[in-house]
């Protein structure tokens, strides 16, 4: 057998005052593909990092195959290195001073190929991956899922001998998922290696060898795949259930609503175009969202959804000057961002993407009753009240003094969902709501959005790219393929009452 890759024994690692990551020991050798399997904070991406090098307190206790480099061998592909990479690029953004008032920054190309020529690999990613229109266009334009397919190319074009992937068919639509499945499976071969962190059962990739499962931060049985797999440990993990919540509490049923009065439609679009950069992403939209209405979008990758949200919950400037109606009102017509804002409770990738380092979980939820990133203004007793009640519905009321950066990423979008709500907006935009969450999380999110729209005066738009992946309040649907926008049902709303999952 040859000698393995790296070795961790023994680490005992504390991650902060409460929180310690335990590994007794863990190898991985070439041609061997782990898995590490388990739920959200169960501490996988925190076991990326010690054998990375990244965690300082667990450097003493890897060991390294003589010759080989953590900063040169091993490449990463994860929402955390797309929000490092999103954010290094906007520091860089030097548009404001461009004659053209563009900056295209980072593009895909310079993305994937650093200071390397190009060769016949890179072509062949960039045709497997459906990045050649892409190939010049900047990273900050791209939607998540393009991003993430990028950063797929980039790690296989540079052939580490390590390659560690954070769930990486998230935030992707179904072709792409496809697509990458594809391209990882040539790479799962016996002269590689790779450590997959996986939350769901379903996203387990052909080609993987081990198995490991972790749990509370600990490292628990591992060993051949098939074997883990029929443990009684491996299903516990994998088919927990959570307790779903069957009403909201008195004090979030009492909470002012700012849905709007009047028979008015919520969101009026009449024959709307935008894009950027020359590229035209929508063209001519037409749509009215009445008050019954809860509404799914649905498209692929860079289809132009998020420009359409950008466009409602005034992000984008192109809706001044066109059709665009908000609760009876004509975008342009005297009101404010922050009034727009105001009516809106948001969970996204971009603005998951601008919390950084500093603020505590509560001080996350509270900053949803000012639209603030971060909290800058006084918060009284009540809000604070509010905001613990929609932690505690979700689960995680125990994280409400931790800091925000130091939760996994599926616990940080928990967080962001109980920020949407604590000011019971008019309405929820849930723009792929449960990226990064494993079953258990996935299924109460679901459930809670429907009982949400059955109890509240609340409307929720929700976006997805997983099939069959909606709540059952969906009354109507916008499809975004091949460069047209359906509304189904076309005219008017059909009436459906709302149904709680159980």
């Amino acid at each position: 057998m040859n000698s393995p890759l790296l070795n961790v024994s023994d680490a005992l690692c504390r991650i902060s005052r409460r929180h310690t990551l335990k590994v007794s020991e863990f190898s991985i050798r070439t041609g061997e593909h782990w898995c590490v399997f388990g739920g959200n904070g169960a501490g996988k991406s925190l076991l990326a990092k010690l054998v990375s090098g990244e965690l300082i307190a667990g450097r003493s206790h890897v060991e390294y195959e003589s010759g080989f480099s953590p900063e040169d061998d091993i490449l990463i592909v994860s929402f955390e290195e797309q929000q490092k990479l999103w954010a290094l690029d906007n520091r860089h953004d030097i548009s404001e001073f461009s004659d053209s008032a563009q900056d295209q920054g980072t593009t895909v190309a310079a993305l994937i190929l650093g200071a390397a020529v190009p060769d016949s690999r890179f072509d062949a990613l960039l045709l497997a991956l459906d990045l050649l229109p892409l190939q010049h266009r900047g990273i900050r334009f791209l939607s998540s899922g393009q991003v993430r397919k990028a950063l797929i190319a980039r790690a296989l074009y540079r052939r580490p001998r390590l390659l560690i992937l954070d769930d990486p068919l998230e935030s992707v639509d179904r072709d792409s998922q496809r697509r990458i499945t594809e391209v990882l499976r040539h790479w799962l071969g016996p002269e590689n290696s790779t450590l997959l962190l996986c939350r769901r059962e379903q996203d387990l990739l052909p080609g993987i060898t081990h198995l490991a499962l972790m749990e509370n931060l600990s490292l628990g049985v591992t060993g051949q795949l098939a074997l883990i797999q029929t443990s009684e440990d491996y299903a516990r993990i994998a088919h927990r259930v959570p307790k779903i919540p069957v009403q909201l509490p008195p004090l979030i049923q009492g909470a002012k609503s700012l849905a709007h009065e009047g028979s008015e439609p919520s969101i009026e679009l009449r024959e709307v175009t935008a894009g950027y950069n020359g590229k035209v992403v929508l063209d001519r939209l037409s749509w009215i969202m009445q008050r019954a209405h809860h509404t799914l979008i649905e498209g692929p990758n860079g289809s132009g959804k998020s420009t359409l949200l950008s466009l409602i919950d005034g992000e984008n400037h192109k809706a001044y000057g066109q059709e665009v109606y908000l609760f009876g009102s004509k975008r342009g017509s005297g009101e404010t961002l922050w009034d727009v804002k105001a009516r809106f409770g948001i969970v996204s990738n971009e603005l998951h993407n601008k919390y950084v380092k500093g603020w505590k979980v509560i001080d996350v939820v509270v900053s949803g009753f000012f639209d603030s990133v971060g909290l800058y203004d006084d918060s009284g007793a009540s809000e604070r009240t509010t905001a613990l009640a929609w932690l505690r519905i979700f689960g995680v009321e125990a994280l409400a003094a931790d800091y925000y950066h130091e939760l996994s990423f599926g616990q940080q979008r928990v967080v962001l969902l109980a920020r949407a709500m604590v000011k019971h907006p008019a309405i929820l935009i849930l723009d792929e709501p449960t990226v990064g969450l494993d079953d258990y999380f996935r299924t109460l999110i679901l459930a809670t959005v429907d009982l949400i729209a059955a109890t509240t005066a609340t409307q929720i738009i929700y976006v997805s790219h997983t099939a069959g992946e909606k709540p059952t309040c969906i009354n109507q649907k916008l499809l975004f393929a091949d460069g047209k926008v359906t509304v189904h049902p076309p005219h008017g709303y059909r009436k459906s009452k709302p149904q709680l999952s159980t």
